[in-house]
């Protein structure tokens, strides 16, 4: 499998009670599929996997492959402090068809490199699927390094990584020394810079109610190679992702969805939701970021 374009970490909508609306996800898959993104990840964190039971993980990956059928791409996250535990969501992935899972660092655990790669070369052989690692130190306390990826891009299954490090020097090191692992934006204000350095794909929770524009500044990057058409969509962009860091990610991205008719409710504790004054300044950014995209993809800001 190759990773190219736009990858949506799905939300996940719930009822006013918390508890998993299907009927909003359907939407919400459908919404991604009709926008034209180019594969979907269920049970990553902005889907809310933390806050969720195994069972409730098991069937709503099952779900997502019953509404997506073979449109599209799905990849489904088996992140989990216990191996064990990933091991099933890798083998429960496997069996209900998913195109590719998502490896990610044990949180809290903080292993070495070594263990680290032990842990992901156990995952991958439970599920013989195509493998996207998930780089992201600043929630799982531990950095994927260059023993982690000498001994875990050995594997013919380790096809791409998330990179969210935010560290460029990341970046150029995959990039340069691993140049078989294939790069994915992970760090939303850093997508220029991946596309610059090679990457094919951006993992953007932002798609989720944004689809058509993530896809506009992939296209402009990767398949048309302008770069400066890209850079006035990535101007455009910053508002949001400069919100988006505002400490309620998850929030922002649900209400995201609300804003252009998708029924995305409430996030799970610990958790809470987003003020009215917040909602208001969000719908704002939305608003001017789809309006000068809009110009741009039209032809009337740029050469």
């Amino acid at each position: 499998m190759k990773f190219e374009g736009i990858y949506t970490p799905a939300v996940t909508p719930l009822d006013k009670n918390g508890q998993i609306d299907r009927a909003g996800f359907s939407a919400v898959l459908e919404s991604l599929i009709e926008a034209g993104v180019h594969g979907i990840i269920v049970g990553g964190s902005t889907g809310e996997y933390y806050a969720q039971s195994s069972q409730e993980r098991y069937e709503l990956a099952a779900y997502a492959k019953e509404v997506i059928g073979t449109r599209l791409p799905l990849i489904i996250g088996t992140g989990a402090t216990r191996t064990e535990d990933s091991v099933e969501y890798a083998k429960s992935a496997k069996e209900i068809g998913a195109d590719a899972i998502l490896v990610s660092s044990p949180p809290y655990a903080l292993p070495t490199e070594r263990e680290n790669a032990v842990h992901a070369l156990t995952v991958d052989r439970a599920a013989n699927l195509p493998i996207m690692l998930y780089n992201y130190p600043a929630r799982m306390g531990v950095v994927m390094g260059e023993e982690y990826f000498s001994r875990v891009g050995k594997s013919k299954n380790v096809v791409a990584i998330k990179e969210s490090s935010g560290d460029m020097g990341n970046l150029h090191r995959l990039a340069r020394k691993f140049p078989h692992i294939s790069l994915s934006c992970g760090w939303d204000d850093q997508a220029l810079e991946f596309f610059a350095w090679g990457a094919k794909s951006w993992v953007c929770a932002g798609s989720n109610f944004l689809p058509r524009e993530h896809v506009a500044l992939y296209e402009a990057c990767v398949i048309e190679k302008n770069f400066d058409k890209g850079r006035a969509i990535m101007s455009a962009m910053l508002p949001l992702m400069d919100f988006l860091e505002c400490g309620k990610f998850v929030q922002s991205i649900k209400h995201g969805c609300e804003i252009i008719g998708l029924r995305a409710g409430p996030v799970r504790a610990p958790l809470r939701g987003m003020t009215s004054e917040e909602k208001r300044t969000l719908e704002t950014v939305v608003a001017t970021l789809k309006r000068t995209v809009a110009q741009i993809t039209s032809g009337a800001n740029h050469a």
